[in-house]
């Protein structure tokens, strides 16, 4: 459970000081709808997340704070012939928060529970820019259609064949196509040397 203001001079302290900062500098995007990146402690982003959209709702402030985005990526993991799908922070220890920038919602990011502080310069936040911002969503879109496969060998390493008419063949890697999720091996049948295009599933590194 998320306290709407556990500490009303502990705000007011607060608001204080950004508004001192404020005074100092006229970032661009002070009042205007823009992207902020708000470090938080490791592995306590989507904790952040959760608490900062609970805090949103019960302190109105909907029409200030949009959206809250962990950037995630999907991968996927091949361990001992298995397929499995992962889900990984793409910038671990960050959210990002779509707002307006203002005492009250500066306020409500900097005081939920896991956030360390904005990215910006000493105390002001500093917008992200509109092309970073932008870059980074289609990344994630793009990866979330098709994810990443994550392998464990790499050109020119030793591997298994674990299924197929070469099970149990021992190869070298010569290519790795990631598009098509394919490794070409090159196995040793017949006295030469024979390229073998297998999937990532049916081999294993040595």
């Amino acid at each position: 459970m998320v306290a709407d203001d556990p500490n009303p001079k502990e705000r007011a302290g607060s608001e204080s000081r950004f508004s001192a900062a404020l005074s100092k500098s006229g970032s661009p995007g002070a009042g205007e709808r823009a992207w902020y990146a708000i470090h938080t402690y490791s592995g306590y982003e989507n904790k952040v997340k959760s608490h900062l959209e609970a805090r949103i709702a019960s302190m109105n402030m909907r029409d200030k704070i949009f959206r809250v985005v962990v950037p995630m990526e999907e991968e996927v993991e091949i361990k001992q012939g298995q397929r499995r799908t992962v889900q990984r922070k793409v910038f671990p220890g960050y959210v990002l928060v779509e707002m307006i920038l203002t005492e009250e919602s500066w306020y409500v990011v900097r005081n939920t529970p896991g956030v360390t502080s904005f990215v910006g310069s000493g105390t002001r936040p500093v917008p992200l820019q509109e092309h970073e911002v932008r870059a980074i969503l289609k990344q994630v879109a793009e990866e979330a259609e098709k994810p990443k496969t994550k392998i464990s060998f790499t050109k020119g390493q030793s591997v298994r064949v674990i299924d197929g008419p070469f099970t149990d063949f021992i190869g070298t890697v010569s290519d790795i196509n990631m598009d098509r999720n394919k490794v070409t091996v090159l196995v040793s049948f017949f006295g030469r040397e024979t390229p073998v295009v297998l999937d990532f599933l049916q081999v294993e590194k040595i």
